[in-house]
C-alpha cells in the first residue's frame, strides 16, 4: 500500500511537472527538480526518526522553530510578507542524566556542507557532548537540505546563514531554562567550522570558546581550486548572484581569513594534510593571518590522517583521541559536570 501511495504521488508529479511547462527539456528538468526535493524531505523525515532510536534514552530530543533575518535575496520585495523573517528550525538535545542540574553548559553544533543538514552522521558527536553534560543545539540554517526547493534557495554561504546560527543560540538561552547563558560554546567542520568562526568574529561577547575543524576559511582561494560546478552555485541568482572575480570584495567579506584580525575568543583549529574538500592551504593561510594579527589560540595541522575532510568525526582511535583532544579544551571555559579526564 505504502508503495502505491508513492508511485501516486511521483505520477501526479510528474503530471503537473508536464501540464505546467511547454517545452520537453523544460518539463524533465522540472520533474527531476521535485523528484529531488521530495527525496530529500523524505529522508529527513526517515532520519529525525532515528535520532529518537539513536539516542532517545540518553537526552531529551526536540526540534523547534524560531524566526532569523528575511530572505537574504527577494525577488518581489514589495509582495505579501516578502520581508517577513525567515522561519529556521533546529534540534535539540537535553541530557537525562543530569536532569536535577540547575544549569548546564550549551553547545551549539554547527553542520556542514554547501548544502548539507544536521543529519544521523552526527549522534556519535552529540552522544558524547550530551555524556559530559551539555544541552545541544544544531541549527538547520538557510539552505540546509529536507525542507524543500525554497528553504535550499534561501543559501547564503558566509553571511546570513550565521545570523541563523547566532538566533538559534539565543533562542535556546530564552527557552531552555537548563542553559548557563554564561557557559556556551561553539563547534563545527567543514562549513560548520566557517560558521563558528564567522560567529566568534561577528559576535565574541556571545560565545566562551570555539572549535573549528577543518574549517572553510578563504572562499577566495577556494573558488580557484574548486569545479565550475561548485563555483555556478556561488553565482546563482538566487545566492551571491556573481562569480568571484565579477566581485572579489563580497567573497573576500564572507571569508574568515579576512576577519582574523577579530578574534576575541578562545579557539582551537584543526586541519588535516590529505583534507579531499578543504585544502589545508586554506586553513593554513587562516592560521598565518591570525599570527600576523597577534592573536592567541590553539591549532594541530594532523600529518596525512587517514579519513581525510572526516578524519576525527569517524570511529578510528585516532580519531576519538582527536575529539577528546577537542572536548579538554572545551571545558575549562563552559565546565560540563562530566568532562573528560
Amino acid at each position: 500500500m505504502r508503495q502505491l501511495y508513492f508511485i501516486f504521488i511521483l505520477s501526479l508529479i510528474a503530471t503537473i511537472a508536464i501540464a505546467q511547462t511547454p517545452d520537453l527539456s523544460d518539463r524533465v528538468k522540472a520533474l527531476e527538480d521535485r523528484l529531488q526535493f521530495l527525496e530529500q524531505g523524505l529522508s529527513k523525515q526517515v532520519d529525525d526518526l532515528m535520532w529518537h532510536q539513536k539516542l532517545g534514552d540518553l537526552a531529551t530530543i526536540d526540534k523547534v522553530r524560531y524566526t532569523s533575518k528575511p530572505p537574504h535575496v527577494i525577488s518581489n520585495p514589495t509582495g505579501q510578507g516578502a520581508k517577513n523573517p525567515l522561519v529556521i528550525q533546529a534540534y535539540t538535545f537535553i541530557p537525562k542524566k543530569f536532569a536535577s542540574s540547575n544549569k548546564l553548559p550549551l553547545m551549539v553544533l554547527v553542520h556542514g556542507g554547501v548544502h548539507g543538514d544536521f543529519n544521523t552522521f552526527n549522534a556519535h558527536i552529540v552522544a558524547e557532548l550530551i555524556d559530559q553534560g551539555y544541552i545541544v543545539i544544531a541549527p538547520e540554517y538557510r539552505g540546509s537540505t529536507g525542507y524543500g526547493a525554497g528553504f535550499y534557495r534561501q543559501i547564503d554561504y558566509g553571511d546570513y546563514e550565521n545570523d541563523d546560527v547566532l538566533a538559534g543560540k539565543q533562542w535556546a538561552v530564552e527557552n531552555l531554562p537548563q542553559v548557563d547563558p554564561s557557559r556556551i560554546g561553539i563547534m563545527g567542520w567543514s562549513h560548520g567550522g566557517m560558521i563558528t568562526l564567522m560567529n566568534i568574529f561577528e559576535h565574541p561577547e556571545e560565545y566562551k570558546v570555539a572549535y573549528a575543524g577543518v574549517p572553510v576559511s578563504d572562499l577566495i582561494a577556494r573558488m580557484g581550486y574548486k569545479s565550475q560546478a561548485y563555483r555556478n552555485e556561488f553565482a546563482a541568482p538566487y545566492h551571491i548572484g556573481k562569480d568571484a572575480n565579477d566581485n572579489v570584495a563580497e567573497y573576500r567579506r564572507r571569508s574568515p581569513v579576512w576577519n582574523a584580525q577579530k578574534l576575541k575568543t578562545p579557539l582551537l583549529i584543526h586541519t588535516n594534510t590529505n583534507d579531499e574538500d578543504v585544502n589545508s592551504l586554506e586553513v593554513e593561510a587562516l592560521i598565518n593571518a591570525l599570527k600576523a594579527h597577534g592573536k592567541k589560540f590553539d591549532y594541530k595541522i594532523y600529518q596525512e590522517a587517514p579519513g581525510g575532510h572526516i578524519f576525527n568525526r569517524i570511529d578510528t582511535k585516532l580519531a576519538k583521541e582527536s575529539r577528546v583532544e577537542i572536548y579538554r579544551f572545551l571545558a575549562p571555559y563552559l565546565s560540563p559536570p562530566n568532562a573528560p579526564k
